[in-house]
């Protein structure tokens, strides 16, 4: 007769089991979900079918990847913020162009958004390694524009660009003047739980209590939890509060863990906000937030500063080019 232990120690044995299996088969279709069901990996539409001034770029990682980029300007000179948007995990930049033409109205910006690996235009398939060289490669195409100004460059990421645009900031705190993070997870291990709940006893971040057995085969953990307290950056964190897929308790704990070595964050909740609509859902308070949040840390300079800046840069492609001569 089998025990009663027996039972618990099989039983315990089979979740261990289906977990690992689950995780190493479909990890990447969990986390990374490129095409929305019902529909193609190409874009619906594009900037041009709303009517807004755009250039297609076609960027190269360090580790060869072709990937393609929107880059969005509210008009040809203009030298207002430059926004990076780092895009959620399903569907593709396309999906996010509705708001996005509300936010160049509202914070009078330019926008640049990247199409991660595997994602529309883009070659490759998608992992975090990869998708942190995606990320650098946008921002480092944007450092050497001259028809922006490239000291007023600020990452916004939503869900998991969230995750991708912290770790960015973090890498290059001398290009990435601010972050703003809106609905964020701790960390894909975090979350490994919240999807699917059997996984939280052998998959955890740091915060979990207890020994996870099966962290070491997730390929994508997304620690954000781990890289924002090494953020010396302004931060503003914008958190819906019925967001139905990360529970909000995650923005709060990151704001927690970036406020403790940063006195320069801003946590903002909106009571309907969830998880895709929180942007919708503010309205003016959402915008207005923000806007006051770039005014601040990305400030528009006055015509004598903008002046001198320029006469630098002459004088140091002056110099160059004498050098080279």
């Amino acid at each position: 007769m089998v025990s009663y232990v027996s039972l618990l120690l099989y039983g315990v044995g089979g979740i261990v089991v289906a977990g690992m299996a689950i995780l190493v088969a479909f990890q990447e279709k969990l986390v990374y979900v490129p095409v929305l069901p019902g529909l193609t990996k190409a874009y619906p539409i594009t900037p041009a079918r709303l009517r807004l001034l755009y250039e297609d770029v076609w960027l190269r990682s360090s580790d060869g990847v072709r990937l393609h980029a929107w880059f969005i300007k509210l008009f040809p000179d203009c030298k207002g913020p430059t926004i990076i948007f780092f895009q959620e995990n399903a569907g593709n930049i396309a999906h996010r162009l509705e708001m996005v033409c509300i936010m160049l109205q509202r914070l009078q910006c330019n926008v640049f958004m990247l199409s991660y690996r595997g994602y529309g235009a883009s070659d490759g398939y998608p992992s975090q390694h990869g998708i942190t060289k995606d990320a650098q490669a946008a921002l480092d195409h944007l450092v050497q524009r001259t028809d922006i100004d490239t000291s007023r460059i600020v990452v916004f990421g939503r869900s998991l660009g969230g995750a991708v645009g912290t770790v960015l900031t973090k890498n290059n705190p001398d290009k990435v003047a601010g972050l703003i993070l809106e609905n964020t997870f701790t960390s894909i291990l975090d979350m490994a739980g919240v999807l699917l709940p059997f996984l939280k006893w052998v998959i955890g971040g740091s915060g979990s209590k207890g020994f996870k057995l099966l962290n070491f085969v997730v390929r994508s953990p997304w620690n954000t939890i781990d890289v924002i307290g090494e953020i010396r950056q302004p931060i503003l964190f914008l958190s819906g509060l019925q967001d139905e897929m990360v529970p909000p308790f995650h923005m709060q704990m990151l704001y927690a863990k970036a406020a403790a070595r940063n006195r320069q964050c801003l946590f903002v909740e909106f009571p309907s906000g969830m998880h895709m609509d929180t942007w919708l859902a503010g309205g003016d308070h959402y915008w207005r937030t923000i806007q006051k949040y770039l005014e601040e840390t990305v400030p528009e300079k006055k015509d004598d500063e903008s002046k001198k800046d320029s006469e630098l840069s002459s004088k140091q492609k002056v110099s160059s080019e004498f050098v080279a001569s």
